[in-house]
């Protein structure tokens, strides 16, 4: 079960993600979708990531520093593409990819406890 600190990372994950995937559908539906070609792409990449670190803090994975360090760069990514664009989604998605990356980035500094075979985070 993962620690205090794992579950604001996990749900700040799980809620970019959702973002994400609302934001990629909405920017599909814009008049000119092929302007956000970047946007939809980034906000795939970062949805997936998400929930892949997601995942890792939630087994307790030994890598998941590394997924969340990885999550956080392409969240903060995501959120300079969304902030070019003033659509409520992209300013809703880029906000919770800030916080992700945030939540993402404390959780990838923390150090591994080495004697777990877990290799979860020192609270």
């Amino acid at each position: 079960m993962p620690s205090h600190h794992h579950r604001s990372c996990i749900d700040a994950c799980y809620a970019c993600a959702d973002a994400c995937d609302h934001c990629a559908i909405a920017c599909l539906g814009e008049p000119q979708p092929k302007l956000m070609a970047r946007c939809v792409a980034l906000d795939i990449d970062c949805a997936q990531l998400c929930r892949l670190a997601a995942g890792f803090m939630a087994r307790g994975s030994a890598h998941d520093s590394a997924a969340c360090a990885l999550c956080a760069m392409v969240c903060e990514a995501c959120a300079e593409e969304c902030n070019r664009h003033a659509m409520d989604h992209c300013q809703q998605c880029a906000t919770a990819c800030r916080r992700c990356a945030s939540e993402c980035r404390q959780m990838a500094e923390r150090p591994a406890r080495a004697s777990t075979p877990a290799g979860t985070h020192v609270a």
